[in-house]
Parts: C-alpha cells; sequence; structure tokens
C-alpha cells in the first residue's frame, strides 16, 4: 500500500461542482465531490496533500472526468490505485469496475457476485466507502427494489449520473421526488 503522504492533488470544476482528486505513485488513489461524505481530511487545511496541477495522471483523470461528464466517454481508461481499503473494500470497489455504463445492480447482486451472499450491508458499507468517485462506479449501485439508496457526493449528483448514462429515463424508484441535476457540457 502507498502511503497517503506519497499523494498529490488536482482540484477543478465540473457541472457537478467542484472535485478533488489525488494520486499516488501507482495510480489515481481518489476523485472525491466537495463536501463529499467520508473524503479525506488531506483535500484541505494544514495536512492538505500538495497541489501538482501539472501531475500528468491528474491531468489525464481530469480530461477524462470532463469528457464522461459531456457524454463524450463511457470507459475511463486512467490507471487506479485502490490500495487504501480493506482486502473486502477492494474487492467490492473492483466489482463495481465490472458494471458497466447505464446498468444498475443492486447491493444483495454485488454481495453474491463476490462469493458472500449474505453480505449486502457490508457491501453497502464499502461502496459508500469508494475513494474513487464517478470512475469507481458506486453510482451505478442501488436497492433490491431498484431505489436509490444513498450516494456519499449526495443523491441529487447520483441521479445525475445516472441521468447522464441514460438510466434515468428509463425509471428509477426514489424514495424522494426526482431532483434532477441538469448535466451539460
Amino acid at each position: 500500500m502507498n502511503s497517503p503522504s506519497e499523494r498529490v492533488q488536482l482540484v477543478f470544476h465540473t457541472t457537478l461542482g467542484p472535485m478533488h482528486l489525488a494520486a499516488s505513485p501507482s495510480g489515481l488513489a481518489g476523485a472525491w465531490f466537495a463536501g463529499q461524505r467520508h473524503a479525506p481530511a488531506q483535500l484541505e487545511g494544514p495536512t492538505a496533500w500538495p497541489h501538482a496541477p501539472g501531475h500528468p495522471l491528474l491531468l489525464q483523470a481530469r480530461d477524462e472526468l470532463q469528457a464522461y461528464l459531456q457524454g463524450r466517454l463511457r470507459v475511463f481508461s486512467v490507471p487506479l490505485d485502490l490500495s487504501s481499503g480493506t482486502p473486502f473494500q477492494q474487492a467490492v470497489w473492483q466489482a463495481l469496475l465490472s458494471i458497466p455504463c447505464g446498468q444498475l445492480q443492486g447491493y444483495g447482486a454485488l454481495a453474491s457476485q463476490l462469493g458472500r451472499p449474505a453480505a449486502a450491508r457490508a457491501v453497502g458499507a464499502a461502496v459508500g466507502r469508494n475513494p474513487v468517485s464517478v470512475i469507481v462506479p458506486c453510482h451505478r449501485v442501488v436497492g433490491a427494489d431498484g431505489s436509490l439508496t444513498g450516494y456519499a457526493g449526495g443523491l441529487e449528483r447520483k441521479q445525475a449520473l445516472l441521468r447522464l448514462e441514460g438510466v434515468a429515463q428509463r425509471g428509477l424508484r426514489t424514495n424522494q421526488a426526482p431532483l434532477w441535476a441538469e448535466v451539460t457540457a
């Protein structure tokens, strides 16, 4: 595992608000929206990772995220470093990468895919701690009944990402009125 002290970051603006990216020597280690739950303290303040606006990997991630949000990219190629979690979390995050753009999967189905069918809640907790939002597509995971059950970056962003992928048009069950955030170029 890479030390968090070896990380550098870049902040940029998206159609869904500011994003922080973090890179380790092994790859992209983080992508968080401003104010996202479970974002590391090292994004801001006296312990902040150094800003590296010219870092090639961070620029690649930024460009790919912008292209995705503009509807021009469906598959990311930036190298990832998912070593910050427990072995179980890492397995969940790897499984998330297998969910195709525009498709949804339930927490229970994801648990079964991992060979742990009774671990839907643990899978949900690991999904919520995904350090690489959007690129590791935790927004594609929904409740067993198709409901949007949460998103560390906010349900409005989850709805917007799914709408961008064409999922919203097929209908999603929510426990509240839709709060579609417009995703524009």
